[in-house]
């Protein structure tokens, strides 16, 4: 049984943001559903939404070594992936403690700074941020940089995936994608023949994205590991040695 706790008119919204600075920008149900779904599911990220009043967005080529001042960092322009970093009121000045995540995590600005973010994206020309995963989960393969959210949409379509996480085997630059899925309840093939069906149907959605095109590999885990904290979030760091093991 369906049932509906709100009015019609009634709008949710959801702040994207980060511990240490939220929020940073918000996005309307309605959005979503009406304007950046589809662009989601065929591999574009997930719109985050505009930021807020006084907050500032830019997005720098991806960099994992500390930045001395913000003028030596390098402005990506809008539709360009690369790592965001955000400025304003909501965002904490240093670690306790812990100067060197400090000086990893901020960026000198004069008398301000920059705080990053620690994820990848870009800012479309509306002037919209777009989340395509968390800087430390891409893959550098010899065929270039892929973004775990953009990726893992496009195999997320099929009616028996409930998530799938994308993870590299190997070492950058020259990793392997392996795309892992955890099958809806029910669905986990029970057959070699099953398997084998499932496996190259989900090849084939990949083939005909071209973010997707390089990945040869699947794999199915009954379930995803994912953080004690937010009981949501993907912990692909686990996933990436039993891959490993998988894939010898």
């Amino acid at each position: 049984t369906r049932q509906t706790f709100t009015s019609p008119e009634t709008d949710i919204n959801t702040p994207y943001g980060a511990t240490e600075s939220l929020p940073v920008a918000t996005i309307c149900g309605r959005d979503v559903l009406e304007k950046t779904s589809e662009q989601t599911q065929s591999g574009a990220g997930t719109c985050v939404g505009t930021p807020f009043p006084g907050v500032l967005v830019k997005i720098i080529q991806i960099h994992n070594e500390p930045i001395g001042a913000i003028d030596t960092a390098i402005e990506l322009p809008a539709g360009e992936i690369g790592e965001i970093i955000v400025q304003g009121p909501m965002a904490t000045r240093e670690y306790f403690q812990r100067p060197e995540a400090t000086q990893l995590a901020k960026i000198p600005d004069g008398e301000r700074f920059w705080h990053r973010m620690g994820d990848v994206g870009y800012q479309d020309a509306e002037g919209k941020l777009w989340f395509c995963g968390r800087k430390a989960h891409m893959l550098e393969t010899s065929q270039g940089s892929m973004f775990t959210i953009c990726c893992e949409a496009i195999f997320n379509q099929h009616p028996q995936v409930y998530r799938s996480a994308l993870v590299g085997v190997g070492s950058k630059p020259n990793q392997k994608p392996v795309i892992i899925v955890e099958p809806e309840q029910g669905d986990y093939p029970a057959t070699q023949a099953d398997h084998d069906r499932f496996t190259q149907e989900l090849l084939a959605l990949g083939k005909a994205n071209p973010l997707t095109v390089s990945i040869e590999t699947v794999l199915f885990h009954r379930s995803l590991p994912v953080d004690i904290r937010h009981n949501v979030k993907i912990f692909r760091e686990k996933l990436t040695p039993w891959a490993e093991k998988q894939v010898k």
